[in-house]
């Protein structure tokens, strides 16, 4: 109890403008008899800023998934304090402002993409008119607009990603947390998960980015925190952990033989040389996709996912997550509201007289109706017969006793 109170009031003195925050956090697995057997987190610090994209790095084994559960809630710590949004993590009501995409999404097969995504936006109470524009919008940013129908069984590695994405996406959270978005996806997608971290980051939502793809994280992270044995190794900039101070590059145009030789001699009377002249080169990234732009624009059909449109216009909106607009509301009632049932009246119509044919036809179609009565009626003078005969049998009977 003491301690429950301690990181109370450890979250509530946090800054505002840290996101989240945690003070010698640690995580300790016990074994049947309350033994230690893993210290999978051992007295880490770092705090995530509003509107940072802060990569979480390490082997597996490293604490980083720990990490991440003890963030969501999901685990409680050891040791050390922890807030999410000023609030201890386990808080219900900061739930509704965090988006998590785990390493493995585990969606319902049966289920397609507009259902997959019309569930998770019922589970934050989201009414019909509010869930379908969401959906329509998630599709298309991720490019799955044109197969949405399928069922996610039939989804490859990269599209199930892509919906994963999308799921995480439906509440408008302001804190998202990424654990190996691009696994499975095509350097395309992986180009446009990169592109959407960059644009979210850019509206003011904040993300954990954790992946074992170092180039996804070199080109969108802002700060990255490299763990080893539970622990925070180096932590930084991601211009500050690659700089190389031993070394300087010259970027300058063309340089023909005879300068670079000049060059060498200046170098030479400070006791320095030149290591290596190189040409350079672009990444074999760039290098895919400009190939497939190219195809794209020639017209070229594929069955997979699109590339996938703008950002979906409701994360970019600043209203506090969560807030119903003054049409969702609207809707509600009118939806709840039940109709009041219509009574017609009924309006008499004049029948026209009978003329002697019609009469005649009636008579026509009413004699089997008066036939099948008249068999049902039983037959009187049949029963009074056998009424007599019983009772002067009963009277025999009564005479021979």
């Amino acid at each position: 109890m003491t301690q429950t109170m301690t990181q109370t009031a450890a979250a509530e003195s946090m800054t505002s403008d840290s996101v989240v925050k945690c003070v010698k956090l640690s995580k300790i697995f016990k074994d049947f008899w309350l033994r230690n057997r893993v210290k999978a987190v051992d007295s880490i610090d770092f705090d995530i800023k509003r509107g940072e994209v802060f990569g979480l790095l390490g082997p597996n084994g490293s604490g980083k998934s720990t990490t991440i559960k003890m963030i969501l809630g999901l685990l409680h710590s050891t040791a050390g304090h922890i807030a999410v949004f000023g609030q201890m993590p386990r808080d219900v009501n900061t739930k509704k402002m965090i988006g998590y995409l785990p390493e493995e999404s585990y969606l319902y097969r049966f289920l397609n993409a507009r259902e997959t995504l019309d569930y998770y936006g019922k589970l934050f109470h989201q009414n019909r008119r509010q869930r379908k524009q969401r959906i329509d919008m998630l599709l298309e940013m991720v490019g799955l607009d044109r197969v949405a129908h399928r069922p996610i069984g039939e989804y490859s590695k990269g599209m199930q990603r892509r919906i994963g994405l999308a799921q995480a996406l439906i509440n408008d959270p302001q804190l998202l947390i990424l654990d190996e978005p691009t696994t499975g996806m095509d350097p395309i997608g992986a180009k446009q998960i990169k592109d959407l971290i960059l644009q979210l980051s850019d509206k003011g939502k904040t993300i954990l980015l954790c992946s074992h793809q170092l180039s996804d994280v070199q080109d969108v992270c802002d700060r990255v925190a490299v763990m080893y044995g539970g622990k925070i190794r180096q932590i930084g900039t991601v211009e500050e952990l690659l700089v190389k101070e031993e070394t300087t590059t010259l970027k300058v145009d063309h340089l023909d033989p005879s300068i670079i030789e000049e060059i060498e001699q200046v170098l030479a009377k400070h006791n320095k040389c030149i290591d290596a002249v190189e040409h350079p080169t672009q990444r074999l990234e760039d290098l895919f996709l400009d190939i497939v732009h190219k195809a794209q624009k020639e017209g070229l059909a594929t069955h997979g996912a699109s590339s996938g449109g703008e950002i979906a216009s409701f994360l970019t909106s600043e209203a506090v997550a969560g807030e119903a607009s003054s049409e969702s509301i609207l809707e509600e009632l009118v939806s709840n509201s039940q109709p009041e049932p219509v009574v017609e009246k009924e309006v008499p119509v004049e029948q026209p007289a009978n003329t002697e044919s019609d009469e005649a036809i009636a008579s026509l179609m009413d004699q089997p109706k008066v036939e099948q009565a008249e068999a049902k009626k039983p037959d009187v003078s049949d029963a009074e017969k056998k009424r007599k005969k019983s009772a002067g049998d009963q009277s025999v009977i009564d005479d021979l006793l």
